[in-house]
């Protein structure tokens, strides 16, 4: 639509030369509002709007930020990545961003607040959590997490907007301790069977991977990771517990 509205004006002001010039400028509109849209439904908020493009170049900005966090930069990290983003949009689209970022964002200044920031305001909370506990198993992805990439990812975390005890459930599955299984249901070890019995049912609705239907595979791989680690936490304490 937008093509021959700014075709019929170029004519107006610009005869033929401005026709054509309208033509194609309304062409790249047109091109980007229905890509635009498409996305919208998948990841935006209402008023908040962020492109595919956009997503993809941030959160690879982020893991950026995460695998240079303690110093060094580890191959398996890069390695997972690179895996990560090409089974979830694709060799051609993944490889299309790593060129992106390569040729134009690599060597600026790259700000975990102002990407958060960004994010927050556009993205579902439900699709943060994926990001943060994406950003973990980067991190791990060497085998252990840091603690200067733990502390960053912390940073991430608030910069994201998330809760403290949903950071910690999500810390916790990638960390072995004996109270593991309560941080992961953000509960005490104080608690009731009552309690833990509430605190799995909170826990499973939030983690639910239909919560992300409308993200890629990849994504949604990652939310049944959570899901299980939330069932086998309780699984654990009923079993801890003799319930």
């Amino acid at each position: 639509m937008f093509k021959w509205i700014l075709a019929i004006i170029g004519f107006m002001f610009f005869r033929y030369a401005g026709a054509v010039l309208g033509f194609i400028l309304g062409t790249v509109i047109d091109n980007w509002s229905r890509s635009s849209t498409s996305f919208q439904a998948g990841y935006g908020r209402e008023g908040q709007k962020v492109s595919p493009g956009d997503f993809e170049l941030n959160l690879l900005s982020l893991a950026s930020i995460v695998i240079k966090a303690d110093g060094k930069v580890s191959q398996t990290e890069l390695d997972y990545v690179r895996a990560y983003f090409v089974q979830a949009y694709g060799k051609e689209r993944a490889n299309a961003t790593f060129r992106t970022f390569n040729d134009v964002i690599k060597n600026r200044e790259i700000s975990a607040q102002r990407i958060g920031l960004y994010l927050q305001q556009r993205t579902r909370y439900e699709v943060r959590l994926q990001i943060i506990h994406f950003l973990f198993s980067i991190a791990k992805a060497d085998g252990q997490v840091s603690q200067a990439e733990l502390n960053q990812l912390r940073e991430i975390s608030g910069f994201l907007n998330l809760m403290k005890r949903d950071f910690e459930s999500i810390k916790a599955m990638f960390f072995k301790s004996a109270d593991n299984a309560y941080k992961i249901l953000e509960i005490e070890k104080s608690a009731t069977d009552a309690e833990v019995k509430k605190a799995f049912r909170t826990m499973a609705k939030k983690y639910h991977p239909d919560k992300l239907q409308h993200m890629d595979e990849a994504y949604r791989k990652g939310a049944e990771e959570k899901f299980r680690k939330v069932q086998e936490a309780y699984e654990h304490i009923q079993k801890e517990r003799g319930i």
